[in-house]
């Protein structure tokens, strides 16, 4: 009798150790709870899930003034080719056909090409909403007499270009860039400008998306 006994006592020690090595085992591949994200973390987590930050790749834009259509034509040829904002530069007094004719010497542009102190254009505004998200910026204008069209220079002045990349690009029958870009870089101060393109006045398509591909703007 004493013999079954202690053989039922043993396995009954051999089934509860088989069983806690069971539970031990199963514990064991539970995971740990996880501890709740401070609110710092998340909102690490959050500006990677988005993507890049603006601060970080910034936005482009495409400034410009055109007097007869030619600069315009380029201007959104560009922003179409890189998916650019457009920030049109309107004089309060827009320039008519007469007063850009500078056959005439009794024109407008011609009496303030003589007496530079009358190229101060007022414009509507040169105030471009969101202006610090964007870091490359690009400005268009028509050549007048060697240099940039004169309205562009209150918006250039009027603007902090620090922290942004800047590509002058102009329109013209004839002339050359020129120094016209240099000298928007002097009256700005600020910025990092480039050399620029010079576009005929029968600008296309195709020439502005081969200056882009050169320049690195597109692949």
């Amino acid at each position: 009798m004493k013999k079954w006994t202690a053989v039922f006592f043993t396995l009954l020690f051999l089934l509860n150790l088989t069983g806690c090595a069971g539970s031990q085992q199963r514990s064991d591949k539970t995971s740990l709870p996880t501890a709740e994200p401070s609110a710092e973390t998340e909102a690490e987590n959050t500006e990677n899930r988005s993507g890049e930050s603006v601060s970080e790749t910034g936005k482009t834009l495409v400034v410009y003034y055109s007097a007869t259509g030619n600069t315009e034509t380029a201007a959104n040829y560009i922003a179409a080719e890189i998916g650019a904002d457009v920030f049109v530069l309107e004089p309060v007094e827009p320039y008519s056909d007469e007063d850009l004719d500078y056959n005439n010497e009794e024109s407008r542009v011609v009496y303030e090409h003589d007496h530079p102190e009358a190229r101060e254009i007022e414009l509507v505004t040169a105030a471009v909403d969101n202006w610090d998200t964007y870091t490359t910026v690009f400005i268009g204008y028509p050549i007048w007499w060697g240099i940039a069209a004169w309205p562009v220079n209150g918006f250039v002045s009027e603007n902090d270009f620090t922290g942004k990349t800047v590509i002058p690009f102009a329109t013209s029958a004839s002339s050359d860039l020129g120094e016209s870009g240099e000298l928007l870089a002097e009256l700005a101060g600020t910025g990092d400008w480039l050399e620029g393109k010079r576009f005929s006045s029968h600008v296309s398509e195709d020439d502005v998306r081969a200056w882009l591909m050169e320049e690195g703007f597109l692949e």
